[in-house]
């Protein structure tokens, strides 16, 4: 009887199975050989244009491989910015802090120094403006507020470093609205510990609004729930010394006449 060798015996995919590897790693190989032929020009043109089309992923995938080798290069460092900037765009936060955190700690000196803190004041001011929290109808001033701080931060480095930067004016009015929300986010905080009676606390986070951001509009409520919360504590002196500081600064305004009143249940 005939027999054959046991390898004929194996099935037919594990035949193939190692062809197909093989020709992967080949690819591979020859994907990586064209890389390395390929001028890094070219390399950075390709990924604009497959961002310009909308092939972000690719993109990515082409500046990171630019980024390693032209390293030290300016162009490196227009890849690496590009590269944040579509993080960003394709909503990976974290990927897109990372990078601009290492591109500014790499490059202190660098021409595009302005604009990596631009776009991370950025990235932090628009994760801040959830799409789920649009929807729920929630202000900002209601949410976790570290993005918005360090979207302040990073917007207020950029206009103190580089006064002339062509982002400097866009940075400014970023600024004032989040140093705004942020003094709205204070004062609903405090609010919400009157609410419940926890006057200590609300007197707190009041005075709090009042320190932080002096020249803001939500200065008023922040006053008056500390004149309502001293008056809840009985602490007299300390009701009628920020009463004073009330109508001194903000004459006419409705919270002057009646600062105990709960008007903070609206919120």
């Amino acid at each position: 009887m005939m027999t054959f060798p046991t390898a004929s015996r194996r099935p037919l995919a594990a035949r193939i199975v190692p062809f197909v590897l093989v020709a992967m790693l080949a690819a591979c190989a020859s994907q990586a050989e064209k890389d390395a032929a390929t001028p890094v020009e070219k390399l950075y043109a390709d990924a604009m244009e497959d961002a310009e089309s909308g092939s972000y992923d690719r993109a990515i995938k082409q500046l990171d491989r630019i980024e390693g080798k032209a390293a030290g290069t300016l162009l490196a460092q227009q890849a690496q910015l590009q590269l944040a900037y579509l993080y960003w765009k394709t909503a990976d936060k974290a990927q897109a802090l990372s990078t601009l955190d290492r591109f500014i700690k790499l490059h202190p000196s660098s021409p595009a120094l302005d604009y990596a803190l631009y776009l991370r004041g950025l990235v932090n001011f628009a994760g801040d403006l959830g799409f789920m929290s649009s929807l729920a109808g929630q202000s900002v001033a209601e949410r976790d507020q570290q993005a918005a701080r360090e979207s302040y931060q990073s917007f207020r480095q950029l206009v103190e470093q580089f006064p002339n930067s062509k982002y400097a004016p866009d940075a400014s009015i970023r600024m004032d609205y989040t140093v705004n929300m942020l003094a709205e986010s204070e004062v609903r905080v405090a609010a919400y510990y009157m609410r419940r009676g926890a006057y200590v606390a609300a007197a707190n986070r009041a005075r709090q609004a009042v320190t932080e951001f002096p020249q803001t509009d939500s200065i008023p409520q922040a006053l008056a729930i500390m004149v309502a919360a001293y008056d809840k504590l009985g602490l007299t002196q300390l009701r009628d010394d920020t009463k004073r500081v009330l109508d001194t600064n903000f004459p006419g305004n409705a919270l002057v006449e009646a600062p105990s009143k709960n008007w903070w249940h609206i919120w």
